[in-house]
């Protein structure tokens, strides 16, 4: 899909100040006090930054950028892509071989790195000998001199009008994707930006909010969410930075809406009911801003599956929280929710994406859709369709309103011998309602249906269940009432030991994972 007059980045900036009434755009604690700066400000930094960088590399070159989630991040990647350069975000949480390894694969001659790299400087120096540019972000001298020697009105005032061209490579984002190992998906900046002009103007999108950004600003979701969708809408975003800081900083901000993964609503919703057994003369939302600091009336979830059971339970909170779907290739965003989602669903369509269901995989048309895998034709070729659809590899349906149901992986799907397809994470939802499963995983066994589980023991003893595998049981048995004929589960294994994990903290979904005690 092909969209007409896309604005770019540099757009956006140049408008925003007019457009919002140079209000606050971003927020962040500096020296243990509230800084902020207005979307004026915002530019004219993220520009002296570009200036800067197009004076000391003035050809165009993959530019690598590595930080925390801080106000000098965004000032330096809003240079790099309104400089017309290519930026490489990497995880500042990856051990240094880890970040070589991308940064030789995407072919970067420049590195921006924050303190947090700095003591590994030297090795990187050494395992990427293309890398001949590197600058050092962060609340420094050297680079906050930036903003005044490159400004505006300076000598180098010239080198900030840069001709974009929208269907260029903009960004080079790693991901594992759809196939496996990671891989660098080329962004251009027409993807960036239009799934976030161009989406329904529901009430959520439109709301002129405080926003809280938790997520790491390197994930393509959350720098789309997190800066050029407030960059447009107006919301002011105040930047968590160290996620062990968010229940503090909650209170300090008070935010409106906070984009989060279902772990954090659950630590959030944990916090909120012990305050609850302590106080019992608050009322719900009393306790409710005692934790979230009196404003929260909307999460947004992403990342892993919601639980239905979790949405629910903050309605009594009046705090609103429902899913979205989206991955990188996508450009990181192919629905929203909106007040109308039912809690099960993974949000609805946007305007500009085109879905469609072909063998039960998840198939889409959107103009944030990938140029493809960096130096990966073979990998690209894989999941582009032959008349240019993305493979998302996710199973689901669409429903008649637009509403997307994900229901699992197309690479873990179970195939039995009578031909049937079992979605195991299907199976896996319904088990996860039950506050008495802490971890599970399906699979097939001699073409039967198996559930292993890891119980929540701290719930069971809270509850009185004495027998768990008994209550497992019994909960398998109410499930298969109603469950499909290759649905049913069959065994069911409880294990004494957590289910074993990637690095990313993701349940292995293989069979030697299933040696727990058999119940």
């Amino acid at each position: 899909m092909k969209l007409e007059n896309v604005p770019t980045i540099r757009d956006l900036l140049d408008v925003a100040p007019v457009k919002h009434n140079d209000r606050t755009f971003i927020k962040y604690i500096r020296n243990g006090e509230i800084a902020e700066k207005k979307f004026s400000e915002v530019r004219s930094d993220g520009l002296a930054v570009c200036r800067k960088l197009r004076h000391v590399l003035p050809e165009c070159t993959h530019i690598a950028i590595i930080s925390k989630s801080t106000y000098e991040y965004i000032a330096a990647m809003t240079g790099i892509l309104t400089a017309g350069h290519v930026a490489v975000p990497i995880d500042p949480d990856f051990k240094a071989e880890d970040v070589a390894a991308i940064i030789n694969d995407s072919d970067a001659t420049a590195l921006l790195y924050g303190v947090e790299l700095a003591e590994n400087i030297d090795t990187i120096r050494k395992l990427c000998p293309a890398v001949t540019f590197f600058m050092e972000i962060g609340d420094t001298e050297e680079f906050n001199s930036i903003y005044e020697e490159y400004s505006e009105t300076s000598q180098y005032a010239a080198l900030s009008d840069v001709k974009m061209d929208p269907d260029a490579c903009a960004l080079i984002i790693y991901t594992s994707g759809t196939t496996g190992d990671k891989k660098g998906v080329m962004l251009s900046c027409e993807a960036l930006v239009s799934n976030l002009i161009f989406e329904p103007y529901s009430d959520i999108v439109v709301r002129v909010d405080t926003v809280l950004s938790v997520l790491p600003l390197h994930h393509i979701f959350c720098f789309i969410t997190g800066y050029i969708g407030p960059l447009h809408v107006g919301n002011c975003v105040c930047l968590n930075g160290e996620m062990r800081d968010l229940f503090k900083n909650m209170l300090i901000f008070k935010p409106n809406q906070i984009r989060i993964v279902p772990v954090i609503a659950q630590a959030m919703l944990a916090r909120i009911k012990a305050i609850q057994a302590k106080n019992p003369d608050l009322s719900p939302k009393e306790a409710a801003a005692q934790v979230t600091g009196g404003n929260l009336d909307m999460l947004l979830s992403g990342g892993a599956h919601l639980e239905s059971s979790l949405a629910k339970a903050f309605e009594p909170y009046g705090i609103f929280l429902r899913q979205g779907y989206g991955m990188s290739e996508a450009s990181g965003k192919v629905t929203i929710p909106d007040l109308d989602c039912p809690v099960d669903c993974s949000g609805r369509l946007m305007s500009t994406v085109n879905a469609r269901i072909v063998g039960g995989e998840i198939q889409l048309d959107t103009p944030g859709r990938m140029i493809g895998y960096y130096k990966r034709p073979e990998e690209t070729a894989e999941v582009l369709t032959e008349d240019g659809w993305l493979r998302t590899g996710d199973i689901g349906h669409i429903d008649e309103n637009g509403l997307l149901y994900v229901t699992g992986r197309l690479k873990n799907l179970i195939i039995l011998s009578n031909g049937e397809n079992v979605s195991p994470e299907r199976i896996e939802n319904k088990y996860k309602e039950n506050k008495l499963v802490s971890e599970v995983l399906v699979f097939a066994e001699k073409d039967t249906i198996v559930a292993e589980i890891f119980p929540n023991e701290e719930y069971a003893q809270a509850a009185g269940i004495t027998d768990i595998a008994a209550a497992l049981e019994e909960y398998t048995d109410k499930l298969n009432e109603t469950a499909a004929p290759s649905e049913v589960v069959a065994r069911v294994v409880v294990r004494d030991t957590p289910l074993e994990k990637t690095a990313l903290g993701k349940i292995k979904r293989t069979r030697g994972n299933a040696d727990g005690g058999e119940a």
